[in-house]
């Protein structure tokens, strides 16, 4: 794997009694290995016992290259120069900066910014401590303390205001202008239109922009049907310019009939199929909330399209519509042109209002919860705190709305539209989540990268506004933590299903790191129309194609898929949830675990290879013992 594009913060002194002690190359190092170190490790024991598996020689091979790397990586990270990634350079480097460290204290060292990160290694070898932020990271740079009127010497410098839950602060010595040079080159390279994803040159061997295919996707999901068929009506982005190109709908509606709807339909973000049941028929489509205003305005094309939708599934005469909003707001929404649908107007429906609230109320939520979490616990009022944070009782809100569609779905074989104000946000959160509970191929890496590009990027959530790539308005009302809830959301689920998963919570940790790092082009813009505008499939780089090169790494050793090939489903009670602190205290060294968990999780895969191996072996030995056996026990014929 390739650790220069792992960005690390280690805030414990050398010596410290607790996780996070070790230096950065020490850790790039341990994380390279896997059972080849120790030999009290359960896969060097299996080792011994079966030696002769090919398997087993293949994997030792592997470990100790990637050790090597490990090592070369180490030598890279101890010199005086920062790792670049390729297509990365040096902006500006400046010597005796101190970094106000909020857990070992103030660490005096180099800090060089590049077009792509900020980098603080420190001097003193007893600290031992080094910082890797991406810029992109970075919300908001402002200058702390005036020339000549601070006596602390550490309260002239800069402060960073970060999306990742920290924020960091750096004292310059006055007399050389270090922070005058600092600030310019991050203002400058931190919120410009030119991201680095465009200059990132690092070559994979899969390209993660071939995971998605939609047409594909739809394939596999059994389409097109009697009732479903596919269409490219969007593939201008005419229609509807936050959609997809590639649409599935009922076979009975005319393209004339999509238009209709589409005109009807906040955005024209007419509803279309998401997820359709294998064996029921039963379907999940998504949209906007119809334009119904004040004036009670009604659309014959859009009530008898939700028809031909209810028709679409035989199993069921019903349909429900899962409203995201509180039932206050979509009533309040009417004032603006928007609304819900009536039941007067759309039979056999039924509307069922989630009361999940809007991205304002998950912004001003997620402050709450970095003020609790960041850079210190207050242990005496850990759960008041939390409480008062309400953000576990908006995590419980969109997974039981999933959940509940979940329910329609499975189990009553009815089918369900979602849609919240704009069907770009909750709906999203909604459908992602109530498919990744129904269909065991969402729960697979691959599958997970697919979920990801169809229900958010080619659905057209506006990453772009509710992120801010590039953007210094950190105080956009547009900004909002929807996608990082929704990450939060799959990370709950997996404590309660933990065999369910072919991927583990690193490659979640990995996925929020990208959202904001601007090293990729994934993660960029705010619908599929902008991406092929700007060409990003040619001009950046895909996180999938960096996950899928180190697919090891994500890789959960305790994934058992046969025993959940159907729906997951659980209670989201808040005595179940809590905090991702992996996630939100991660910069916290006290919150780390003690024995690194990617090493572990590297001997139990190849723990269980060798194991699958010896079951091979034993199957093939017994066969060949039963066909001995069944020639010795035929009767010689006469």
């Amino acid at each position: 794997m390739d650790r220069r594009l792992e960005s690390h913060h280690m805030y414990a002194p050398a010596g410290a009694d607790y996780a996070g002690s070790e230096s950065q190359s020490s850790t790039a190092t341990s994380k390279g290995l896997d059972s080849s170190k120790g030999s009290h490790s359960p896969s060097k024991s299996l080792c011994s016992a079966s030696s002769s598996s090919s398997e087993q020689l293949a994997a030792d091979a592997k470990a100790k290259a990637k050790a090597a790397s490990a090592r070369e990586q180490s030598q890279t990270l101890r010199a005086d120069d920062p790792p670049l990634v390729r297509g990365e350079t040096v902006q500006i480097a400046e010597r005796g900066v101190t970094y106000l460290c909020p857990y070992s204290g103030p660490v005096r060292g180099t800090l060089t910014v590049t077009d792509y990160r900020i980098f603080f290694r420190a001097d003193e070898k007893e600290k031992c401590l080094e910082l890797d932020v991406p810029l992109g990271v970075i919300s908001r740079v402002e200058k702390v303390g005036r020339a000549n009127t601070s006596r602390d010497e550490n309260s002239y410098g800069i402060e960073l205001f970060c999306k990742d839950m920290r924020n960091l602060r750096f004292a310059h010595k006055q007399e050389n202008h270090s922070r005058r040079n600092v600030f310019a080159k991050l203002k400058e390279n931190t919120f410009s239109p030119q991201l680095f994803a465009f200059k990132n040159e690092e070559k994979y061997a899969d390209n993660g922009w071939n995971v998605y295919e939609p047409i594909q996707e739809l394939k596999r999901q059994g389409l097109p049907t009697e009732s479903w068929r596919i269409t490219k009506i969007n593939d201008q982005y005419e229609v509807c310019d936050s959609y997809p190109a590639v649409w599935a709908v009922p076979t009975t509606a005319t393209d004339e009939d999509l238009r209709s709807v589409a005109a009807f339909r906040s955005r024209g973000r007419l509803p279309i199929l998401s997820w359709i049941h294998p064996e029921s028929q039963a379907t999940i489509t998504r949209c906007s909330q119809p334009m119904v205003g004040v004036s009670q305005k009604r659309s014959r094309e859009d009530e008898t399209y939700l028809q031909n939708i209810i028709d679409a599934n035989a199993q069921s005469h019903k349909l429900y519509i899962m409203d995201a909003r509180p039932s206050v707001n979509a009533v309040a929404n009417k004032a603006k042109g928007g609304g819900y649908e009536m039941d007067d107007y759309y039979e056999n429906a039924e509307l069922v209002f989630l009361d999940i609230h809007n991205i304002h109320v998950m912004r001003e939520s997620l402050r709450k919860l970095k003020e609790m979490l960041f850079p210190n616990i207050d242990e005496a009022h850990y759960y008041s705190n939390l409480e008062a944070t309400n953000w576990l009782e908006h995590i419980k809100c969109i997974l039981t709305g999933a959940l509940k569609i979940v329910d329609k779905v499975e189990y009553n074989k009815t089918s369900v539209v979602v849609h919240c104000s704009d069907g770009w946000d909750r709906t999203a959160q909604l459908t992602a989540l109530a498919m990744l509970l129904l269909d065991p191929y969402y729960r697979t890496i691959r599958g997970f990268q697919v979920l990801i590009e169809k229900e958010w990027l080619s659905f057209g959530h506006k990453f772009q506004q509710r992120v801010g790539h590039g953007d210094d308005r950190h105080s956009d009302a547009d900004r909002s933590p929807v996608f990082a809830q929704f990450v939060d959301c799959v990370w709950q689920v997996m404590q309660h299903f933990a065999n369910a998963f072919e991927f583990t919570e690193e490659l979640l940790l990995q996925i929020m790191k990208h959202l904001y790092s601007n090293l990729f082009g994934t993660f960029l813009c705010n619908s599929e129309r902008e991406r092929v505008k700007d060409e990003l499939k040619r001009r950046t780089v895909s996180l999938w194609s960096y996950i899928n090169a180190n697919v090891e790494d994500y890789t959960n050793p305790l994934y058992v898929p046969e025993l959940y090939t159907g729906a997951l489903f659980f209670s989201p009670s808040l005595r179940q949830l809590r905090p991702w602190l992996n996630y939100y205290c991660q910069w916290n060294p006290r919150m780390m675990p003690q024995e690194p968990v990617h090493v572990r999780q590297h001997e139990l895969l190849l723990l269980k290879k060798q194991l699958a191996a010896r079951v091979r072996e034993l199957q093939k030995e017994l066969e060949t013992r039963s066909t001995r056996n069944q020639r010795v026990a035929s009767p010689v014929p006469a």
